[in-house]
């Protein structure tokens, strides 16, 4: 007689819920981490203005996410509600590897305020392939936040990625000497930030951007002046010219 196979002392792991089951969750949770005195500061104390928030803070959706884990179908149903707050959060769960192009497009078309566009650049955009295509193509847009996605991704590229070489950040300095004179508050920091991210990579990027920092800081342009001088103070500063000799050694 066969004997009987001993029982596993291990639990069976819980079913996964479904994707709608973890977005309402998902959602439940961030209501009731959110406070009408933050979601009022979002408007008047840092310019953030969202059609849907509850006022949650960073933190509060950072740690959501991590035990949340990496989920790109959830990501993707979170930012199909158009809360605030969900988007935020899709941005931290999806996958890089499966993010497509045209969803990066989808995405970049609902970017309604500084920060989610900022956070998703960050948080996701700026660790998929397609990246550079989306920094020419965006910064050409007319549409001020998706200009800024343009600006924004690639001043997040610049420090972080080591996989892309320095000749795909020097094609894409003519597009922040072009863009320069945009006034819009928004892409013109944008803008600023990507000069000087992109200057502090190398010492070969650091050059150019500083060549082209003093050209728009001699610009009659109001606009291409005040980028250009902001970014001189940053690029010569010592915390930058430290970051270029480490990036060198590197």
């Amino acid at each position: 007689m066969t004997p009987p196979m001993p029982k596993s002392s291990a639990r069976p792991s819980p079913a996964r819920s479904s994707p709608p089951e973890r977005v309402k969750a998902i959602l439940t949770e961030l209501e009731k981490l959110g406070t009408k005195k933050r979601r009022e500061e979002m408007a008047t104390r840092y310019g953030i203005f969202a059609d849907k928030a509850w006022g949650v803070a960073m933190s509060d959706m950072q740690k959501l996410a991590k035990r949340t884990g990496r989920d790109h179908e959830l990501a993707e149903a979170l930012w199909k509600t158009g809360w605030y707050e969900a988007r935020m959060v899709a941005s931290m769960v999806d996958d890089p590897k499966q993010v497509t192009p045209e969803q990066m497009d989808r995405w970049c078309r609902d970017f309604d305020n500084w920060a989610i566009c900022d956070t998703v650049c960050f948080k996701l955009f700026d660790s998929v392939p397609h990246a550079f295509d989306k920094v020419r193509k965006w910064s050409a847009s007319r549409e001020e936040f998706t200009r800024r996605a343009g600006f924004a991704l690639l001043a997040c590229m610049s420090p972080e990625d080591e996989r892309a070489a320095e000749k795909d950040f020097i094609a894409c300095l003519p597009l922040i000497e072009k863009m320069a004179t945009d006034e819009r508050n928004f892409v013109k920091k944008a803008v600023n930030w990507a000069l000087r991210a992109v200057g502090g990579r190398s010492r070969k990027l650091h050059t150019a951007a500083t060549a082209m920092a003093q050209r728009l800081a001699d610009s009659p342009d109001k606009t291409a002046r005040w980028i250009g001088k902001d970014a001189l103070k940053q690029l010569g500063s010592p915390a930058t010219l430290k970051r270029v000799e480490r990036h060198e050694r590197a």
